[in-house]
């Protein structure tokens, strides 16, 4: 396969199914989602047979955790997670795709509509980006959510899957064109790039003249890579660090709750705690149960000096352990002198993902959201409510921490941007 070819091929393909789905109606685009929701549901079981050979393929070969990305550890088990469907994953992305069919259509909003001195009325409309590119690793239901989160925003999509997934994907897609079909819109809105060759992502983020906006969503690696290489824009996140602080009026039982969930609910998230900063007032009240708790769990902790006289099988902690996104049973703890050492510590080693505190004191609690610079920032909740579906977006396409256009969990106004509208009435400027 002539790589370049075929991927300036998906490129003007998308371009020209893009106009068409800017002018798309509300009714077009729902009739379209509830088309490939139902489709996911009626072949549920084809789906996943997909999904098991590719599970099996990759158990078989032991393949990278990310090729596509340049990694060379093997597929571990945060990994194989996100690989997995289970026939309530499919369910579950059948309702994303049907949420999202009911979320307001933000395209042709018009806000700030204002007369000036002249007489023009000055204002503001809602439109797509364009063309959104998505490269992903390993998540299969990935492919759903973000070609319905583009179809309603207007987008196509050009996506981009990992090798491993590659039967799960392409069964995905089948039904996404389907539906598009189904609504009398252009199947190449939502195409797959359909070759496991690597070079086909450097094609990718550098087609400028096609490509409007880049979504990676997978490990440090891919991200990393593409952000060295890529010649069109993109919403990302590197990793995510993120931290839960027990302040000195933290509810013991709330400060227990939430870091067993935040922690060990799941341990492959990006919005997975994986570093716990506790008060000095009440490390000996609160770390002794959350101790055990972690480590009844198999939640291997490494500690600073002072964690380790108070929970004696914590592991000495290193500087880089509070650098780091561990995607598994680990967790760095440190012991605080107060709210301020808390907030420098994590606007120093955090990546700006999502951090929480737990706390009954309303001051303190305002002062971490203001002062905090993450893109999400929580109150007596866990870090895993970080996410599209969680927050309402009915799915999201990923996560941004970046402070231009969109930061946190990106659903569909993410994908949009706006330009200036100006009415008159044979105006012309003096």
């Amino acid at each position: 396969m002539d790589i370049k070819h075929y991927m300036q091929t998906l490129g003007q393909q998308a371009r020209a199914a893009s106009r068409r789905l800017a002018r798309a109606s509300t009714a077009e685009k729902d009739a379209a989602l509830t088309a490939i929701a139902a489709a996911i549901r009626r072949d549920k079981e084809i789906l996943l047979a997909a999904n098991a050979r590719d599970l099996e393929a990759a158990r078989a070969a032991g393949l990278d955790a990310g090729l596509d990305a340049g990694l060379d550890a093997a597929l571990d088990a945060a990994l194989m997670d996100r690989l997995t469907l289970t026939a309530k994953g499919v369910d579950n992305m059948a309702e994303g795709v049907r949420q999202i069919a009911q979320l307001a259509d933000p395209i042709g909003e018009m806000t700030d509509i204002r007369f000036r001195p002249s007489g023009i009325q000055v204002g503001k409309m809602r439109v797509p980006l364009g063309v959104i590119g998505i490269i992903y690793e390993a998540r299969p239901n990935v492919t759903a959510d973000a070609a319905a989160l583009c179809l309603k925003s207007g987008n196509a999509a050009i996506l981009r899957g990992g090798s491993e997934a590659i039967h799960s994907n392409r069964a995905i897609a089948a039904l996404v064109q389907e539906g598009l079909q189904i609504a009398g819109l252009p199947a190449e809105a939502v195409q797959m790039v359909d070759t496991t060759d690597r070079a086909a992502v450097g094609e990718l983020i550098t087609l400028r003249e096609y490509v409007d906006v880049i979504v990676p969503r997978g490990g440090k690696g891919l991200i990393a890579r593409l952000l060295a290489e890529a010649r069109v824009p993109m919403i990302q996140h590197l990793d995510g660090n993120c931290h839960v602080y027990l302040e000195t009026e933290a509810d013991p039982n709330k400060a227990l709750r939430i870091v067993e969930n935040a922690k060990t609910q799941r341990y492959g998230t990006c919005n997975t705690a994986e570093s716990l900063l506790v008060d000095r007032e009440v490390a000996k009240m609160l770390l002794p149960m959350i101790g055990h708790m972690l480590t009844a769990k198999g939640v291997e902790i490494r500690g600073c000096e002072e964690t380790r006289t108070i929970v004696a099988n914590a592991r000495p902690a290193t500087e880089e352990d509070y650098y780091t996104e561990y995607l598994a049973p680990v967790i760095s703890v440190k012991v605080v002198a107060g709210l301020d050492e808390a907030i420098a510590h994590i606007n120093q080693y955090s990546s700006h993902h999502t951090d929480a505190i737990v706390t009954e004191n309303h001051t303190q609690a305002m002062r971490f959201l203001r002062e905090v610079d993450s893109s999400s920032v929580m109150i007596n909740a866990s870090t895993r409510f970080a996410d599209g579906f969680e927050y309402g977006l009915g799915a999201e396409i990923g996560i941004s921490t970046d402070k231009i256009h969109a930061r946190g969990p990106v659903g569909l106004e993410g994908l949009t941007c706006q330009k200036w509208v100006v009415f008159g009435n044979g105006h012309v400027r003096s």
